[in-house]
């Protein structure tokens, strides 16, 4: 598995020198360390996971936004077990996105497995709006807590969501 921390540090639950530096400095954070610790953790009773790789992990109010590549998320949305034994070993949510992606993909991984409608932006007086379209109606069992996926695009990406329910 690769980290954005040393693969030993992970290992050991240990910062070596250079990664200690670079938490100091900023480029990584305790989150993506955290993150590291645990999934190395998790890969060594787990094959699946061995080639993984985590790009970064961000913490927001409590949940965990692991950036991974696009197949890591599809292996792990194809299996209920692997996503449980990731769940079960952080202290909070977490939530799935793929690394380096567009506003509009990010937006529609934090919802999946709810499908997106439409994501429109609207730049108005220097200020960008977004705009998302969930299909479906809100009831007390929605499987995602609309309330944090306003919190997190607003942390991870500087965006101000609205959140729209079009029942068919």
């Amino acid at each position: 598995m690769i980290f954005p921390i040393c693969g030993f540090d992970a290992k050991n639950a240990v910062l070596c020198p250079q990664c200690e530096a670079k938490v100091e400095r900023g480029e990584l954070t305790k989150a993506d360390v955290d993150a590291s610790i645990t999934l190395a953790k998790i890969a060594k009773s787990n094959k699946e996971l061995e080639n993984f790789t985590l790009f970064s992990c961000k913490n927001f109010g409590g949940n965990y936004i692991l950036s991974l590549s696009k197949n890591d998320i599809m292996a792990i949305r194809q299996s209920r077990t692997l996503y449980r034994l990731i769940q079960d070993q952080f202290k909070e949510k977490i939530w799935l996105v793929e690394a380096d992606e567009t506003d509009k993909k990010f937006i529609e991984d934090l919802f999946f497995p709810t499908k997106i409608l439409t994501i429109n932006s609207v730049f108005s007086g220097g200020n960008q709006k977004t705009k998302a379209v969930v299909s479906g109606k809100w009831t007390p069992k929605f499987p995602i807590d609309t309330n944090k996926v306003v919190e997190i695009v607003k942390n991870a990406r500087n965006l101000d969501i609205e959140i729209e329910f079009e029942d068919k």
